[in-house]
């Protein structure tokens, strides 16, 4: 399976999840760190079977190497970067915005944000190339989450046509 096939399946997954996520905080019946810790321990078991499964090539699912061949390195920056920032603190704020907002906002800025943080880190951190395509596509972006999410000059002019009706 390819890059960008998985990447739908995960955008799709995603989207369908939180808006799962957002009707279950909006009846009040739950809060965004019950709902987190749920989450992950719905998540933590089938995150194990497919490791045990993919570190034995089961299934003809990529071989992924044994934990115990990771360096000190890898381990911190796991540790840090997807366990303590992507893994808790994202998702205790995501999770927070959607018991106080509309996925239809919270998701799209959530989630455009985090791409455009990516292309600008791989490209200063990693090395990644930076050329004027991806620029103009990270800009196209966040002015798309604008546009969706803000009291935009094109909801003023929907607004104003409606109005005049």
């Amino acid at each position: 399976m390819n890059a960008a096939l998985l990447a739908v399946a995960a955008g799709l997954c995603w989207g369908i999840g939180e808006v799962c996520t957002r009707s279950a905080l909006h009846a009040g019946k739950i809060g965004p760190l019950s709902a987190i810790t749920i989450r992950s321990l719905v998540a933590i078991p089938i995150l194990v079977g497919v490791y045990w499964l993919m570190t034995r090539g089961a299934a003809g699912l990529r071989v992924e190497p044994s934990l115990t061949q990771t360096d000190s390195a890898t381990w911190f920056k796991v540790i840090l970067g997807s366990g303590i920032v992507a893994g808790a603190l994202a998702m205790v704020c995501f999770y927070s915005a959607l018991s106080l907002g509309e996925v239809s906002v919270v998701k799209p800025i959530a989630f455009s944000i985090a791409p455009a943080v990516g292309v600008l880190l791989g490209w200063l951190v990693l090395g990644e190339e930076m050329n004027l395509r991806k620029a103009i596509a990270v800009t196209l972006i966040l002015a798309g989450v604008l546009v969706l999410t803000t009291g935009t000059p094109a909801r003023k002019v929907v607004e104003a046509s409606e109005a005049a009706q």
